[in-house]
């Protein structure tokens, strides 16, 4: 084959020789079982089996979609890449097709492969943004050249790998499977579409750096496939982003993500969503605290009340968990029936909500441990999983997709739910042997089996808003999120720690899509009520915890919660303004793209500042964390006017002067959203 080359937006194939490269390495890699893996490089994902025998067979572009074909004597490979108009994002996956005359196993299968990162002469001046996570603390950005985490040039090609892996049913639990890759002023961001577990790696072949991303792989996942002759099996979707600087390669992401993720009619306009959980209910709601409360969310301009966990069975608030699972309204806290609340709320002119944990049965739950059988279970070794009293239910079972059908008819038509929060509060470890090949390969499929009975739901009850939450930012993929318009980005409970993980999320999640608790009135003493709860508050609940809960909740979706009835007029007054403020700024933030003029913030720093622009305004949230007031941001040129948006008043002043951004905050309040002008 002569020579020439094949361009799709950032990527540049070479065709020769037989073969097809990308920057002169293969771009697939797959290795079946008991064939050779041709190289002495430990548990690196590169030099596999089919490595050296893939040959390029033929190629199609037909529009936006370019698809790749390569075989070797056992598999035949596509490769099919997805390019956008309004970003540089490509997204890829690959079909993995058995063509021989026998059964095989694979072992593992690339999504994509970017060899070329950077010479290996270069480390040091190579980094890797990684996106750490955990609970209470999602989305925490840390760079670090490869060098510093390891990777050095030792010898031609090396063992070290730089990775991440996530094992289990909680796809977001210590990373996120996202990064970026900087060298010589050019950043590479990717992300790995997987609800379960998922792999990376960047490592040294050829005197080069290159990125492996994938799910489908038994040394670190637990996954293998094994395919009859003919069958096919298709990875997760890969996506990676080009640009010039780490704002750039974030929005060309954010513009991406608008493309694949999930949209509800009922979402459109991003109401504003109470839930009284987080500081007020926890797990014992009860009807008299909703009349109390829900009045109050009203008048702030709620459009949503939700009441989350300990609706349901007769056990109290504290021993809820190990009962879960047959969803029936409690009798024990709603002696008049639960529709009669949803109802109330309802008549303040709020949608009513309920949450449910829909994939799990407490270990305690006798009623439905016999209704289900057996096989509507996950397990391993022939045992049910069971993690912090829960069984995990199998959604590839008829009998469970019928009782929990059920379960979201009777929520909405009995029970008046219009919003249904599903949360997940384990993680079910390496996979499931139940029904499949392996335990990667169980997790794979249940997995999917779920998300598809989610949809279901959405398509026969689409006047119903669903947030996914998981503990939650434990499962904030972009699988996940293709399926759900709202996700919970944490469960952190103290606001003064909440901005830390608001100034970083939107690198993470949509702005449309990132709910984040606003919690005015934290830390009431449980012995307290009535007027010893008042004057707790009067006293402890100044300006500023009202201000900095609104700025937290003020660039992503907001979920205000807490005791509103107990706020003094003035602070009432602030989250009144800060609801109205969200509203007024819903349809900027639905096109904007986030913006982080001072770089990520880290747990512990003196100040934080992030935003989105749309339309040539930047909305930018600035927190004084430290004890001085005034911050000082640098913004680069191109702005000019600075207004402040929320608190109204004199308590913050704002100016620009060569570029950079000036806040000074008096009194009490310590937080802001602005508007600058470009």
């Amino acid at each position: 084959m002569q020579e020439d080359t094949l361009e799709f937006g950032a990527l540049c194939f070479s065709l020769g020789g037989g073969k097809i490269a990308l920057n002169g390495a293969p771009f697939v890699e797959i290795q079946i079982a008991g064939q050779n893996k041709d190289n002495h490089l430990g548990a690196k994902h590169v030099c596999l089996s089919e490595h050296a025998g893939l040959r390029y067979v033929s190629h199609e572009r037909a529009g936006n979609v370019l698809r790749i074909v390569q075989e070797s004597a056992l598999v035949r490979a596509v490769s099919v890449f997805t390019s956008f108009e309004d970003s540089s994002a490509i997204a890829v996956y690959t079909e993995v097709t058995n063509i021989s005359a026998e059964d095989m196993t694979v072992e593992s299968v690339s999504s994509f492969v970017y060899p070329g990162l950077a010479p290996t002469d270069e480390l040091s001046g190579t980094y890797l943004y990684r996106f750490l996570q955990s609970h209470h603390g999602e989305c925490r950005p840390r760079k670090n050249s490869l060098a510093e985490l390891g990777l050095e040039k030792v010898t031609q090609a090396g063992q070290y790998r730089v990775a991440h892996v996530n094992v289990g049913s909680w796809s977001t639990k210590e990373a996120l499977p996202q990064g970026i890759v900087e060298h010589g002023g050019r950043f590479t961001m990717f992300q790995i579409e997987s609800s379960h577990s998922w792999y990376y790696e960047l490592s040294d072949e050829a005197q080069q750096v290159y990125l492996y991303l994938g799910a489908a792989d038994e040394d670190f996942c637990g996954w293998s496939k094994n395919l009859a002759p003919g069958q096919t099996y298709r990875t997760v979707t890969a996506a990676l982003c080009f640009a010039e600087s780490v704002g750039q390669a974030v929005a060309d992401m954010t513009r991406y993500r608008r493309r694949i993720a999930g949209k509800h009619e009922e979402d459109e306009s991003l109401p504003v969503i109470f839930n009284e959980y987080m500081h007020l209910s926890w797990d014992s709601p009860d009807p008299e605290r909703t009349k109390r409360v829900a009045p109050y969310a009203a008048r702030a301009g709620a459009e949503y009340y939700v009441i989350d966990c300990g609706w349901h069975d007769e056990v109290p608030g504290s021993e809820v968990y190990p009962y879960v699972g047959a969803w029936r309204e409690s009798k024990a806290r709603f002696p008049d029936g639960l529709r009669k609340t949803t109802d109330f709320i309802r008549s303040l002119g709020m949608k009513a909500g309920l949450w449910i944990e829909p994939e799990v049965v407490g270990y305690k739950c006798k009623e439905m441990l016999g209704y289900y059988g057996d096989e509507c279970f996950l397990h391993r070794h022939g045992k049910k999983i069971c993690v912090m009293g829960r069984y995990f239910l199998d959604y590839r079972a008829q009998r469970v997709r019928g009782y929990m059908t059920e379960t979201i008819r009777r929520m909405v038509e009995e029970y008046g739910a219009q919003y249904i929060k599903f949360d997940y509060n384990q993680d079910l470890g390496v996979g499931t042997d139940s029904a499949s090949g392996g335990l990667g390969e169980g997790l794979e499929q249940s997995a999917a089996a779920f998300l598809s009975w989610a949809d279901e739901m959405r398509g026969r009850f689409p006047q119903v808003l669903f947030e996914t939450c998981a503990s939650g930012g434990m499962r904030m993929d972009y699988e996940t999120l293709k399926h759900f318009s709202i996700v919970s980005t944490s469960d952190q409970t103290d606001y003064r720690q909440y901005p830390y993980i608001a100034a970083n999320v939107l690198a993470a999640a949509l702005p449309e899509q990132a709910a984040v608790w606003s919690y005015p009135v934290a830390g009431v003493p449980a012995a307290l009520g009535g007027a010893e709860a008042a004057r707790w508050a009067e006293e402890h609940i100044g300006e500023e915890r009202a201000a900095m809960n609104m700025v937290n909740a003020m660039l992503g979706r907001m979920h205000l919660a807490s005791d509103l009835s107990l706020l003094t007029p003035r602070g009432f007054a602030l989250v009144r303004e800060g609801v109205s403020y969200y509203k007024k700024t819903a349809a900027a933030k639905k096109s904007g793209v986030p913006v982080f003029p001072d770089g990520f913030a880290s747990f512990g720093d003196r100040r934080a500042a992030a935003g989105y622009e749309s339309g040539g305004r930047l909305y930018l949230a600035v927190w004084a964390l430290g004890a001085d007031r005034c911050v000082r941001v640098p913004l680069g040129g191109g702005f000019s006017r600075v207004a402040v948006g929320y608190p109204s008043g004199a308590s913050v002043a704002a100016r620009i002067a060569k570029g950079q951004l000036s806040v000074r905050f008096t009194g009490a309040i310590r937080a802001c959203v602005l508007e600058i002008e470009r």
